[in-house]
């Protein structure tokens, strides 16, 4: 696979990041909405986020303010 490849599946508000192609080995929870997949090396070869729009939102939130309190400490 040449890029990463990201599909989302609003049925199950999934999104899936494709990093490398071939079969999925095994898999480990990063957290209890993300999980890494991993070939039969225990190469990384994609993401699959759970709840994925309350996740991003958050997560975009998070540095939307983290952005702005920085920005405000400058021009104060």
């Amino acid at each position: 696979m040449n890029s990463p490849q990201m599909a989302y599946f609003p049925d199950s508000d999934t999104v899936h990041l494709t990093i490398a192609g071939g079969p999925e080995s095994q898999s480990v929870e990063i957290s209890p909405d993300i999980t890494a997949e991993l070939d039969e090396n225990g190469d990384l070869i994609g993401v699959e986020i759970l709840n994925a729009s309350s996740y991003l939102r958050d997560t975009v939130l998070e540095t939307v303010q983290a952005r702005l309190l920085s920005l405000g400490k400058r021009s104060a």
